[in-house]
């Protein structure tokens, strides 16, 4: 007689085979990420100023750049990570990384005395992410009338996204929370 599979062989069925040999499962509860691309960019705020992270300083913010400072590129010029997800997601999963000097560092967040802080750690970011990870932004446009400025929440906090905070002198790369229908400048990136 023919053999009768069960359940669970049908549910690790894989749906499609992508690049990098990477399997998709359907049904599958838990998130997981597996990069596709990785594109080479710049990220600029509103005020078209460029964002420059110095891991010495412990810092990432948007600073007015020279053209012969950008040549030189440290710290600014971002790889960003486009990842495939198992889960449809509230935008395209990306992680950013950059080089400076000659050792690569990825932009994360962690709590701190209650309040999440934007941090780079160095090290690679990973080629698949099982579940939950705290590298991962959405990248979802601006406005549905401005398609190419975006703004990136984190995927771990519904509703935070990356934006910049007046502090002194400096625009501070945060983390900000996106009140209800308001458009907030501060988190208007282009890349």
């Amino acid at each position: 007689g023919r053999v009768k599979m069960s359940a669970e062989e049908i549910l690790v069925r894989a749906v499609e085979l992508g690049k990098n040999f990477c399997l998709y499962f359907d049904e599958l509860e838990c998130d997981a990420f597996c990069k596709e691309m990785t594109l080479q960019r710049v990220l600029r705020n509103v005020n078209s100023q460029l964002l420059v992270v110095r891991p010495d300083l412990n810092v990432a913010a948007f600073e007015n750049v020279t053209d012969q400072e950008m040549q030189s590129g440290k710290g600014m010029h971002f790889s960003i990570h486009y990842y495939k997800t198992t889960k449809p997601s509230a935008g395209m999963p990306v992680a950013f990384s950059v080089q400076v000097e000659d050792k690569s560092y990825y932009m994360c967040c962690e709590r701190e005395r209650g309040k999440m802080i934007v941090r780079f750690k160095e090290g690679e970011v990973p080629k698949e992410i099982a579940g939950e990870s705290n590298i991962i932004f959405f990248k979802r446009t601006f406005t549905s009338c401005c398609s190419n400025a975006f703004k990136f929440e984190y995927s771990m906090e519904q509703g935070m996204f990356l934006a910049f905070e007046e502090e002194g002198y400096l625009r501070k790369l945060v983390l900000k929370k996106m009140t209800e229908d308001e458009v907030d400048e501060t988190m208007k990136m282009s890349l």
